[in-house]
């Protein structure tokens, strides 16, 4: 029989990655425009053996989120596609609509979706803070779109979060439906670097790339949304939990996705509440 004291050990052995955590993290760039665009920069492979922390190298997240999708994406409006990184998901939206536009802050992560979309038809791509005020302003040519925001959210700060989310209500319009998906991980820090396969002897390379480069994430779930999701605002038409996949090579074992959590929201009509 195992002694009562075994568990509690190995539960506070992870805790002994920590000091190592600090001294990995110490040096990424405060500014988040910064430390994105530099991320990117220094990503030599996507897809298959990717460097990226959260590309599965498979369209199976998105397979999971079709049904929903079908639901509520009016198929004659664009997609915007919000933090497009490499332009996976991008790629893979035009299955929802002819016209596809993906946004990064990164110029570096524009220009990979860019060469890695070369001969797709219906895809481009900008680089644009959507944070910053009128960010959602003339980016696609209808009045209205549809938002996919996967994995975005948790990185932001909440007043970021809430100028995102005031920019997504524009570029809706009375048409558009935003749908988010989102890492919804309930520990802190070091349980979720432990969940993605960190221990104190070793860390998988691209959460340590991650670690390096870029700011601590949060978790966003329902209780994040309610902050930043106005009523007078939003409409929370469908959410549940969602499977947020991540690069296979986290886990030898092959453990490779973190919980989260997704929303599909319709913007309100201001002016007829009113």
């Amino acid at each position: 029989m195992s002694s009562p004291a075994k568990p509690v050990l190995s539960a506070l052995r992870k805790y002994l990655i920590l000091p190592k955590l600090i001294r990995l993290s110490w040096a990424a760039p405060k500014n988040r425009a910064v430390a994105w665009d530099r991320y990117w920069a220094g990503i030599a492979r996507t897809g298959a053996r990717s460097d990226v922390l959260w590309d599965s190298g498979t369209d199976h997240e998105l397979l999971g989120y079709r049904d929903v999708l079908q639901r509520h994406f009016d198929p004659s409006l664009p997609v915007v596609d919000v933090g497009c990184g490499h332009g996976a998901f991008s790629r893979a939206l035009m299955a929802f609509s002819p016209q596809v536009l993906g946004v990064d802050v990164s110029a570096h992560a524009v220009s990979r979706a860019r060469d890695e979309s070369s001969g797709v038809d219906g895809v481009s791509y900008l680089a644009r803070d959507m944070t910053e005020p009128g960010a959602g302003a003339s980016l696609v040519e209808s009045t209205d779109a549809n938002v996919f925001v996967r994995g975005v959210l948790h990185v932001l700060a909440p007043a970021d979060q809430a100028a995102l989310m005031e920019n997504l209500r524009q570029l809706v319009g009375a048409r558009g439906t935003v749908f988010l998906a989102e890492t919804n991980f309930q520990g802190n820090p070091v349980e979720y670097v432990a969940h993605l396969g960190a221990s104190p002897r070793s860390i998988p390379a691209p959460l340590e790339l991650a670690i390096r480069k870029l700011p601590m994430p949060g978790h966003f779930g329902p209780e994040e949304l309610a902050r930043v999701m106005p009523k007078d605002r939003w409409t929370l038409v469908e959410d549940g939990a969602a499977t947020i996949e991540t690069n296979p090579l986290m886990d030898a074992a092959g453990k490779s996705s973190v919980p989260g959590y997704f929303a599909v929201l319709k913007a309100k009509d201001l002016d007829a509440s009113r």
